[in-house]
């Protein structure tokens, strides 16, 4: 198994966030997978979210966080995660469980066309903070872009 490798940087951008392959220990009985802080990702976990039951056409997120790091793993089903830092943005697809998706602070995100039966689970960096959240897009921009 080896550890994932992440830069450490404070100029976080569209291309800090990236995929994690996560363990996958196959048995006949069925797959194991596993996340460990400071190892496969790049933060000690403080909280466990997962969204579940989204009604279809649906979506979730429209924020960024100032400081908050998380990692997005399809537990089940399939969603797509719009990132945008300001200047770029991408569209990725999560649909399986033992990949994850690192989003660094400083990223709008929204998730959308879940598939029926998805759960979305969320590691997060820290306890919940509304003070930490940027809601208002045109603010973020400002701030991600001076």
């Amino acid at each position: 198994m080896s550890e994932h490798n992440f830069e450490a940087t404070m100029n976080f951008s569209i291309d800090t966030c990236q995929m994690v392959e996560l363990p996958k220990i196959s048995d006949p009985r069925g797959n194991l997978t596993f996340v460990e802080s400071q190892r496969h990702i790049p933060f000690g976990i403080q909280r466990v979210y997962y969204l579940y039951d989204v009604p279809q056409g649906s979506e979730r997120g429209g924020h960024a966080h100032r400081a908050l790091h998380q990692l997005l793993i399809a537990v089940t089903g399939s969603f797509d995660v719009h990132l945008d830092d300001g200047r770029e943005k991408k569209t990725v697809h999560l649909n399986r469980s033992f990949q994850g998706l690192y989003v660094c602070p400083m990223i709008w995100r929204e998730i959308d066309n879940f598939s029926s039966g998805a759960v979305c689970m969320v590691l997060a960096s820290a306890y919940y903070d509304e003070s930490d959240y940027y809601r208002d897009y045109p603010e973020f921009c400002k701030v991600a872009n001076p």
